[in-house]
């Protein structure tokens, strides 16, 4: 809302404005106003909160605390100006068309007037089939997304492929690594298994002079064979870890990975320039054979115009006959959607009245 216009009340939202005086006014200066200007009948408006305030001053000029009715306009910028806009002393927001070509409004009267006849044509014209038109750029934005939507669901689909690969090699070949160092080298078991050795082969010690000492003496002959067998095992998991151990000391394999570095670098720049996104680019004009255009001419100089283009103008028969009908002598290039261009030439008129 804009505030009142007295210095007093510079605060105060204003609810009035009086076009005669150019001036704001609350409450209290609105007061003061009708009894200054009682015999007079001043045009007073009342200022709404939410009511666009061009819709109120129309007449008046837009331009920030210009507040004179709109008297004059500027050929430069094709805008409707005030007597701040084109006063020749610039500054303090005034001045800003004061070298421009100015002229009264009235002096632009009928060529607006004419200019609006055309506009008013062009939009009779532009209506007979416009919702065709935004129903067909709705369609075509519906086939750019699904397009789209679909590159996308292509491009990650391909690289869901190549990131799964990748994985299992890499599962495949730490599953080899693991199966060769166990099938080579003591694995993990071994070593826990020898962990336990010492102890076991203490215990097995005493538990076999034990037995030797008492072995006449022991009438429970499962016990005793069942106790030889235990240190029989005991005495073949030290040879085999012996057996390891010396294994290991003669083996002379090293076992290591071997990326084929010059291969992997090939890889890598591979999948840098994996993929291409390409835009497929339709000629805008149609381009034949010159010599073919100028034997339809027959070599007359003439001045071209055109009249229409399905891509920009619509692929209705309507459409066309709109633009083209009654223009004279026309000349029509045609391009299929397999590259094929062809065309024709005609002294007579395109005439839909006369279609059969």
């Amino acid at each position: 809302m804009e505030k009142c216009s007295s210095i007093n009340h510079k605060e105060i939202e204003a609810l009035l404005f009086c076009k005669d005086c150019k001036l704001y006014m609350c409450n209290k200066c609105e007061k003061h106003h009708s009894e200054l200007f009682q015999e007079k009948n001043h045009n007073l408006i009342k200022l709404e909160k939410g009511k666009d305030i061009t819709e109120i001053f129309t007449g008046f000029c837009n331009e920030k605390n210009h507040k004179l009715g709109l008297q004059y306009f500027c050929k430069k910028h094709n805008i409707l100006c005030c007597g701040q806009c084109v006063i020749k002393i610039k500054g303090k927001e005034n001045g800003q068309h004061s070298d421009c070509d100015i002229c009264f409004i009235e002096d632009i009267e009928n060529e607006k007037r004419n200019n609006l006849k055309d506009n008013i044509k062009c939009l009779e014209d532009i209506s007979i089939n416009i919702e065709q038109k935004i129903n067909k750029i709705k369609i075509i934005s519906e086939k750019i997304d699904k397009s789209k939507e679909d590159l996308l669901t292509s491009i990650q689909n391909i690289f869901t492929k190549l990131r799964t690969t990748l994985n299992e090699r890499e599962d495949e070949l730490l599953l080899e690594v693991n199966n060769k160092f166990n099938e080579l080298y003591i694995n993990e078991n071994i070593i826990k298994e020898c962990d336990k050795l010492p102890n076991k082969i203490t215990k097995s010690l005493e538990k076999g002079k034990q037995i030797e000492n008492n072995w006449n003496n022991n009438n429970n002959l499962s016990l005793l064979i069942k106790n030889c067998i235990n240190i029989e095992e005991n005495i073949n998991n030290i040879k085999l870890l012996n057996e390891n151990i010396e294994k290991i000391n003669d083996l002379k394999i090293n076992i290591k990975f071997f990326p084929q570095e010059e291969g992997i670098n090939k890889l890598l720049d591979s999948i840098k320039n994996f993929g291409d996104i390409r835009t497929k680019k339709f000629a805008s004009k149609i381009e034949l054979d010159e010599k073919l255009v100028e034997s339809w001419l027959n070599n007359r100089e003439f001045k071209s115009e055109l009249l229409y283009r399905k891509s920009r103008d619509g692929s209705t028969p309507v459409d066309f006959h709109i633009r083209c009908d009654n223009k004279g002598i026309t000349i029509t290039f045609i391009e299929t959607t397999n590259g094929y261009k062809f065309g024709g030439y005609t002294e007579l008129p395109w005439d839909q009245s006369n279609s059969n």
